[in-house]
């Protein structure tokens, strides 16, 4: 039930609004599992019907915390139960990520009704709830993702107008160090099949999950335009193609130089 007072809480030192969700696992887990943050956006017309979604037990997903347009955050699920919001995601080796993240989702119509820009107080939550989490959980740069990062073959979200450049500089999450010059003169330019298959390798570096292990089979492989459309709505955010140019390429090797 929702408290239309903002509560303090001590434990969090965050502002919260208190609208509990039902959908989670009742058994606690260990909080030393929690090691991603997973950022989504509603995807609905309404941030009322979103909310009233998230905590209806019919609906069976959740989130642990929202983030209205206003810039306020709704606390739905304690970190220390499993939020339902990835539902089947790969990450690495990780998959169900339910079990080892926390879940934010973002007041946003997405792609599905007039997918708009994120309100400059929802970045500003966005950047005190994960600095906040990060602290907390000693999460990665390299851990904190989108819901199209971990499930690309369904999910869109929270799309190429999340600010991740700007975030990755407030150390969330990560980003290339690439000149947008540099990038735009290799821009349309074809690849070969030695370098196809090291944007490949970078892919799977970087953590995206192609759904197999044999490089060699690329070519029967159907999932790599899918992967690179996710892939380019995180780090190339201004062409979402799902083509592999030579841009591709180098954004790739320069975030697997950073990770190493």
């Amino acid at each position: 039930m929702t408290k239309k007072s903002k509560k303090k809480d001590e434990k969090m030192s965050l502002k919260t609004i208190l609208n509990y969700s039902p959908n989670f696992n009742s058994k606690k887990r260990n909080l030393k599992q929690i090691k991603f943050i997973i950022f989504h956006y509603t995807g609905m017309k309404s941030e009322a019907a979103a909310v009233k979604k998230l905590t209806k037990i019919q609906s069976e997903v959740s989130s642990h915390y929202f983030i209205k347009n206003n810039g306020e955050i709704i606390s739905m699920v304690p970190d220390l139960y499993i939020a339902w919001h990835a539902g089947v995601s790969f990450w690495k080796s990780e998959s169900s990520l339910n079990k080892n993240s926390i879940g934010i989702e973002i007041s946003n119509p997405g792609h599905t009704f007039n997918y708009k820009k994120f309100s400059k107080e929802q970045i500003k939550s966005i950047i005190q709830i994960g600095k906040f989490l990060i602290s907390k959980y000693k999460i990665k740069p390299q851990n904190i993702l989108g819901h199209s990062d971990i499930a690309p073959f369904r999910k869109k979200d929270p799309g190429e107008k999340f600010p991740w450049k700007y975030l990755a500089k407030k150390k969330l999450g990560i980003w290339h160090s690439l000149s947008e010059s540099k990038l735009l003169k290799k821009r349309g330019l074809k690849i070969n099949k030695l370098e196809k298959k090291n944007y490949i390798k970078n892919l799977i570096k970087i953590g995206y999950n192609l759904g197999f292990k044999n490089i060699s089979k690329v070519k029967k492989n159907r999932n790599l335009k899918i992967i690179s459309k996710a892939f380019q709505r995180r780090f190339r955010q201004d062409m979402i193609d799902g083509i592999i140019d030579k841009e591709c390429l180098l954004i790739s090797q320069n975030l697997v130089k950073k990770l190493d």
